[in-house]
């Protein structure tokens, strides 16, 4: 289980260079920017948990502070009872933009992880083979990113993610990028991909109906300075399909997050 406790985090702007600078060294005149206040969070094994909030209210840096990119100025993140506040190498975390290295193939890029792990690189594409077929990437396995679609490339940045076998799975707006449709596609896709494996996913979105539609819980985050303005159990059953979306449970759920985050 992941753990969150009182988690604070402020920056301090340089305002003639409009840069972040550390609290130790701190321009004569900072702009500060308070940008977490005090949240606390939990997400069990094998969950799927939504983080949804307004643009900018420090979603992305709640996920830098769980990765260990950054440090809080307070509080604490622990995984499986033991503090990693700090440290990095125990999530996986995708980002909205693929980040695909366009000079590797498909199944290079998706081994990327383990090859940094150290894995022998037989083994490693190895094991990416026994997934490609699931992730409907199989015949693209030779090409280049740039030959595939923005559905197609999320896939194989997710299977990189997957491969890389952590115990927590960061995912903050993958699908922020594609078409209604696509993006429709892709939650469909993740939810069977998710009912199979079970892995612990926590998930970055300003998306009400993707927040539902995807998740187990959803913690909903103020405005920046971000606090935990309400938490949601979203009871709807699995596996969950299209048609969910204009069911009244569903629409009643929504009405009360719109409500929630508008208040």
């Amino acid at each position: 289980m992941l753990e969150i406790h009182n988690l604070t985090k402020t920056y301090y702007l340089n305002t003639k260079t409009a840069e972040r600078t550390d609290e130790g060294a701190m321009p004569e005149t900072p702009t500060v920017l308070p940008t977490l206040d005090d949240i606390s969070l939990q997400v069990k094994r094998g969950e799927f948990v939504s983080i949804l909030g307004p643009s900018g209210c420090g979603k992305t840096t709640l996920f830098n502070l769980i990765s260990g990119l950054e440090k809080p100025d307070r509080g604490a993140i622990l995984l499986e009872g033991k503090d990693i506040t700090g440290e990095r190498g125990h999530v996986s975390y995708m980002l909205q933009k693929d980040l695909l290295f366009p000079w590797r193939t498909i199944l290079e890029n998706c081994i990327l992880g383990m090859e940094i792990q150290g894995i022998p690189r037989k083994k490693a594409r190895e094991k990416a083979r026994t997934l490609l077929a699931e992730f409907n990437l199989a015949a693209y396995e030779d090409r280049y990113p740039h030959v595939l679609s923005g559905g197609m490339r999320q896939r194989a940045a997710f299977l990189r993610t997957m491969l890389a076998n952590k115990e927590i799975l960061l995912l903050d707006e993958p699908f922020g990028a594609l078409d209604a449709y696509t993006k429709s596609e892709m939650h469909e896709w993740l939810m069977s991909i998710w009912s199979k494996y079970h892995p612990t996913i926590l998930f970055i979105t300003h998306d009400i109906e993707e927040a539902l539609f995807l998740s187990d819980r959803i913690y909903v985050l103020s405005a920046c300075p971000a606090k935990v303005k309400y938490s949601l159990t979203v009871a709807l059953p699995r596996p969950r399909k299209r048609h969910v979306l204009v069911s009244e449970e569903f629409i009643q759920l929504k009405k009360l997050l719109l409500q929630i985050l508008f208040e």
